[in-house]
């Protein structure tokens, strides 16, 4: 492992200066600490695992945005754990789709690339590394996850969210939302037969990540005034909110 004294001054930020999370599943522990001291410089908030289980567990407690895996932790291979995320199981909630990049061992060939490819992960890099190479591709992993796949219409119940325009509609006619209303809609509605955690909105919403900060207002009250808004704003009459 090596890591530039030149740096690129990039540091990373996801939707309203939330600083994007990463999920670190590494078990060797030098490499794991260099990895996460490093990573928080850089503006990363930084999660940890030294086992699969544990990994699984912070997917879908912290909902990282990028997932990094070494591939060879001890109660499963990498590939085999991003393999898990991708497929899911029966009442875990964490994000499928999360990015994945693994960390290959430095005896890896070109068959271990393609079964990590072959179960899902996003890029493969191999050990040694260089830090900085690594920062970038995971800045190109993250840019590639919130790229055109962006550009597109949530629609949910009468709903429409013009996520390239930020625009909202609800029964063809414009909602002016204010952004913390709008980035709680296009969460809700990205997944609409789900049923959200009210900690998983306050972190995923808000950037509520650390327990000794101040809990914002609650979603409950921002969904309330949504549709207050939404019933002064225009004449027809809705039996109840749709997310309800």
């Amino acid at each position: 492992m090596r890591k530039d004294v030149w740096r690129d001054g990039t540091r990373a930020s996801s939707v309203a200066g939330v600083p994007t999370a990463l999920l670190i599943a590494e078990p060797e522990s030098a490499t794991r600490v260099f990895l996460s001291r490093h990573f928080a410089e850089d503006g990363f908030a930084v999660v940890e695992a030294t086992e699969a289980q544990e990994a699984l567990a912070l997917a879908e407690e912290q909902r990282p945005d990028l997932a990094l895996l070494g591939d060879e932790l001890p109660d499963l291979s990498g590939a085999e754990l991003c393999r898990r995320l991708r497929e899911g199981e029966p009442g875990r909630s964490w994000d499928r789709d999360v990015p994945v990049i693994l960390l290959g061992q430095p005896e890896a060939d070109a068959v271990d690339r393609v079964r990590a490819f072959a179960r899902g992960c996003d890029d493969y890099v191999g050990r040694p590394f260089h830090y900085d190479e690594l920062l970038a591709r995971i800045h190109a992993v993250l840019r590639r996850a919130n790229g055109p796949g962006h550009d597109r219409l949530l629609e949910a119940d009468g709903i429409v969210v013009d996520v390239a325009t930020r625009r909202v509609t609800v029964g063809g006619e414009r909602v002016l939302l204010s952004s913390k209303e709008y980035d709680l809609l296009v969460k809700l509605a990205s997944d609409p037969d789900r049923v959200f955690k009210k900690d998983e909105l306050l972190r995923d919403v808000w950037g509520f990540r650390s327990l000794g900060r101040r809990r914002p207002k609650s979603p409950n009250a921002w969904k309330s005034g949504l549709w207050r808004r939404r019933r002064r704003e225009s004449r027809s009459h809705l039996r109840s909110p749709p997310w309800q």
